[in-house]
């Protein structure tokens, strides 16, 4: 990972520790491995400021913020965002059929378009992690 001045702060390094923990470590590292002298600070606010401070917050715990951020990429038609954070509700324990059933209810308020092309990207996700698992699981020869 970068060793950039931006990245050495204890602020920055609690939101890391969140970041990592939600998104998975080598989504974290992709991101900050690429940071330049244009992007490193708001990579610094995005960890510092998002992470640091707004996902540790004690009111919602994280599963609850990953189904509000499914929600809101859906709205926004963020889908590169939306990849990451599907990836992280997952890892905050939020099941298939409730992924589905975010993008049900968001075809509600955010119309078919949206929740469709939500759906899509997260049955890829899905089988991205199913294949990834299958390379690792217990008894698989390295080929």
């Amino acid at each position: 990972m970068s060793t950039r001045p931006e990245f050495e702060s204890d602020a920055f390094k609690a939101g890391l520790r969140v970041r990592t923990a939600v998104l998975g470590r080598s989504a974290v590292e992709r991101s900050l491995s690429k940071a330049d002298d244009f992007s490193a600070p708001l990579q610094q606010i995005v960890t510092e400021f998002g992470w640091g401070n707004v996902w540790t917050r004690p009111g919602l715990d994280h599963k609850t913020r990953s189904f509000l951020n499914l929600a809101m990429l859906t709205a926004l038609n963020r889908n590169h965002e939306l990849r990451l954070h599907i990836r992280g509700a997952l890892n905050n324990g939020i099941t298939p059929e409730e992924l589905r059933e975010v993008f049900i209810h968001a075809a509600l308020y955010c119309g078919a378009p949206a929740a469709l092309e939500s759906t899509r990207i997260a049955a890829e996700v899905l089988n991205e992690v199913a294949r990834e698992e299958s390379q690792t699981a217990p008894g698989k020869r390295d080929s």
